[in-house]
């Protein structure tokens, strides 16, 4: 298997696993993690699956392959109208963002206007952005526009901010790089007077002070700095990106340790660990993900998006690389 193919599969593999670990303590503290399980260090349902996390980076990459690399945001709310907007079962799990987007695409707008309401700035985008790393291979630019031009389907502002970050992070992690590296380059990536460049910067500070911390000293710190805990829902994009990131940070690019501190942060658990487990995929690759957590990629449930029912992620970041390389 080529690296690349290796990085794209590391990836949405760990995007899968990292929507599965998660999913189960979504919502709830790190204090109530520590207290149920001590710390989690597996799947904690005997069947796990993942959730709207990974089928919305389906939808994502669906829409990379049949449009390829110069698709425009047009052409992402084409798919989302045919895929997505057709839909008549309910959409388990989905997000206000997405939920909003949906709306505005059936009674006509279009992007940007599609996604400017009033969750605008959640995780949705940088939740499903994986695909768009991947076919960029290492091409910050265009993870940056593609990432653009996905957001604004569904998001604007911070909530495009953050996509570019996590879309970047993974295609530099496609091109080899460190994950210092792969954490610069996503934190450059977005405007320096942004509030996802602050949460960036915080974390790694704290990182970097408290370098020989355990992982729940260092889950303290960061959710006491970045995390809105007054607010209804933790599903605010710069805050889970910058945990997401920050995870990755701890786990100096090593997947189960970047993914199971994600998933301890709790929080936006399956989405925060989604976002690590596919940047540190991207940057330890397929074959240095544990065997035992391979069960969760082999196909999803289209328990949120019904038509990504059945569909592998493995067979689809072969395909994405397959495309990459047109």
């Amino acid at each position: 298997m080529s690296q690349q193919l290796d990085k794209a599969r590391g990836s949405l593999a760990g995007l899968a696993i990292g929507d599965a670990l998660g999913r189960p303590v979504e919502g709830m503290s790190y204090q109530d993690i520590r207290a149920k399980y001590g710390a989690i260090d597996d799947f904690v349902n005997l069947e796990p699956a993942g959730s709207d996390d990974t089928e919305y980076a389906l939808l994502t990459a669906a829409a990379l392959l049949q449009y390829g690399k110069n698709i425009t945001a047009e052409d992402f709310a084409s798919v989302w109208k045919s895929k997505v907007c057709t839909q008549t079962a309910a959409f388990l799990g989905a997000g206000f963002s997405e939920m909003n987007a949906i709306q505005n695409l059936k009674v006509g707008l279009m992007p940007p206007f599609s996604g400017q309401h009033n969750h605008a700035w959640s995780d949705g985008l940088a939740m499903r952005v994986a695909p768009i790393g991947v076919i960029a291979n290492g091409d910050i630019e265009m993870a940056k526009r593609i990432a653009i031009a996905d957001g604004e389907v569904s998001h604007s502002g911070e909530g495009i901010y953050s996509g570019i970050a996590i879309a970047v992070a993974v295609t530099s992690g496609m091109a080899g790089k460190s994950y210092l590296e792969v954490y610069s380059d996503a934190l450059n990536s977005v405007p320096k007077d942004s509030w996802t460049y602050r949460t960036l910067v915080d974390a790694q500070n704290i990182l970097n002070e408290y370098a020989s911390a355990t992982l729940f000293e260092n889950a303290e710190r960061l959710l006491e700095k970045v995390a809105q805990t007054k607010y209804f829902f933790a599903d605010l994009a710069p805050e889970a990106v910058s945990l997401a990131l920050a995870s990755v940070l701890y786990g100096k690019g090593d997947f189960a340790k970047s993914l199971l501190f994600a998933v301890n942060l709790g929080r936006d658990a399956d989405t925060i660990a989604a976002m690590a487990g596919a940047v540190a995929g991207s940057i330890s690759g397929y074959k240095n993900i544990p065997d035992k957590w391979k069960v969760a990629v082999t196909s999803v449930g289209g328990s949120c998006l019904a038509f990504t029912k059945g569909m592998e992620p493995l067979s689809v970041a072969d395909s994405l690389v397959e495309m990459g390389s047109k």
